[in-house]
């Protein structure tokens, strides 16, 4: 078992694995399982990034946001939701766990049998992640691109630092809204809106 010593909830280690060692899926996947209590991505270069459990705030954040859409996609019944324990394998070879996302039922039942329970093998088609006190807002931003390029067709970056949404479409620029009571999913997510009072606080 992996015992790093972070500084901060939320904080991470980047391992760079590559070319003196390889991690198949089947390995990166017993790694996330002998280490539950830590959250485990896969970079499509293969380094392995080792995040600490989030701290209070940032649970607390992550819960607002995946309790809503979960009430939303189960409302709205063309989809699936999931929260940041669940990890996709991107068509890059990456293997993401966003803070929220949402997945068409169509594309799920397009994967092969089994396929959900491990990595699902695609990108979601919406995606959040919130940035912590211990992230470096380009990094974060970075893997919003990824998300895009990979197919994602809505990314929200959340920052509450400085109370900042980015918005991430394929073949648009992203856009910046500078402290908004609410976001509003349409036309990805239809009807979705998430207050954004508990993100703030």
């Amino acid at each position: 078992m992996i015992e790093p010593r972070l500084a901060e909830p939320g904080s991470a280690i980047h391992l760079q694995l590559s070319p003196a060692l390889s991690v198949d899926d089947a390995s990166f996947a017993d790694l996330c399982r002998q280490n539950p209590d830590l959250r485990i991505e896969r970079t499509a270069e293969g380094a392995v990034i080792i995040m600490a459990p989030a701290g209070s705030t940032s649970g607390r954040r992550n819960l607002a946001i995946g309790a809503l859409l979960y009430l939303w996609a189960r409302a709205d019944g063309t989809g699936t939701s999931y929260d940041s324990s669940a990890g996709f394998k991107l068509p890059n070879g990456a293997i993401r766990s966003p803070d929220a996302a949402w997945v068409t039922n169509d594309r799920l039942a397009a994967l092969p049998p089994g396929a959900e329970e491990g990595f699902a093998p695609l990108c979601p088609d919406f995606v959040v992640e919130l940035r912590s006190s211990s992230d470096r807002l380009t990094a974060v931003q970075a893997k919003m691109d990824e998300y895009i390029a990979n197919g994602a067709r809505l990314g929200w970056l959340f920052d509450p630092i400085d109370r900042t949404v980015y918005v991430y479409r394929p073949t648009r620029p992203v856009e910046v809204v500078v402290g908004p009571a609410q976001m509003a999913g349409d036309p990805e997510l239809p009807g979705f809106v998430l207050p954004l009072d508990d993100v703030w606080r």
